[in-house]
């Protein structure tokens, strides 16, 4: 796969082209983030957003058009937006797109002088597949190696806060149906797509419940600890039996899953699912809750 010449040139809602561009975190060629710097003669705060796309598609244009990125840099919170290889390449399974998430989040830390960076207030955000790795990064213990030979990798993987749209709850999918309401999975087609995203080729002669180790390292609803850093999740989905893939996906029942683990647990939460009743008495918008956090 090869990285797409089309995109549009990295310029913002305002008109404002990024202060660095397809700039490279690693050797994969879809490891390329663009970067607007907030003007500030001080180090500043930084929301690194994350795309959507299922982990097989979309890119770091997604959300050049966005409001929130104005008031963000106009509130002195710089912004950077990435790209990250699909599930379907090596090593396959989306932990490899989530690992590239994580290591351009590194390599920012890594060169926080280059881009007038303050590597203590960093915050990830997206939607769906971005959502999750938003949460995913938010939830995990400290993924930093100090022993790398990778300078990069031996940055701290923790981040002060974390914003999801339309997120999923858990990259366990096979805690789905008791979050969703849905049958447990059967259909082969279904089966396959679990163990493609848990990395395996096939279901064929996979007990899919026994992989332990991969579906307690996805299932960032479970790591969630009174511990977590804050987060703010928004769904405008419909609720009742989801009839498509798309309405399984981004079902305002994983917000409430993520809702009431954080009550369980003692998490700070935001989270706001419209269609089944769920609001935050703060009436906070994303951007009040990054300024609030990372300012």
């Amino acid at each position: 796969m090869t990285e797409n010449i089309d995109l549009p040139q990295a310029v913002n809602a305002a008109g404002v082209p990024a202060s660095f561009a397809n700039e490279r975190y690693g050797n994969h060629e879809r490891n390329t983030f663009d970067i607007w710097l907030a003007d500030s003669d001080q180090p500043t705060p930084l929301v690194m957003y994350i795309h959507g796309g299922g982990f097989i598609g979309g890119d770091k244009s997604r959300y050049y058009d966005s409001e929130d990125w104005v008031r963000l840099l106009e509130a002195g919170i710089s912004i950077a937006s990435i790209n990250y290889r699909f599930m379907s390449e090596p090593p396959y399974g989306i932990l490899g797109s989530m690992n590239d998430s994580k290591r351009c989040l590194q390599y920012i830390r890594a060169n926080a002088g280059k881009y007038n960076i303050d590597k203590n207030r960093i915050a990830c955000s997206g939607g769906s597949a971005g959502a999750g790795t938003s949460l995913w990064l938010a939830f995990s213990d400290d993924m930093g190696d100090a022993e790398s030979d990778d300078p990069v990798l031996r940055e701290s993987t923790t981040i002060s806060c974390a914003a999801a749209f339309s997120t999923q709850s858990t990259y366990d999918i096979l805690r789905w149906p008791g979050l969703i309401g849905i049958p447990p999975y059967k259909n082969p087609e279904d089966l396959l797509t679990i163990a493609r995203v848990f990395g395996l080729k096939s279901a064929d002669g996979v007990d899919l419940l026994a992989q332990k180790d991969i579906r307690s390292e996805l299932d960032f609803l479970a790591k969630m600890t009174k511990d977590a850093v804050p987060f703010f999740v928004f769904n405008h989905y419909e609720g009742g039996i989801p009839t498509n893939e798309d309405e399984l996906h981004h079902h305002p029942l994983h917000a409430k899953a993520l809702k009431d683990r954080a009550e369980e647990v003692g998490a700070e939460a935001i989270v706001y699912a419209p269609a089944i009743g769920i609001s935050d008495l703060s009436g906070k918008d994303v951007v009040e809750f990054f300024i609030e956090k990372l300012l």
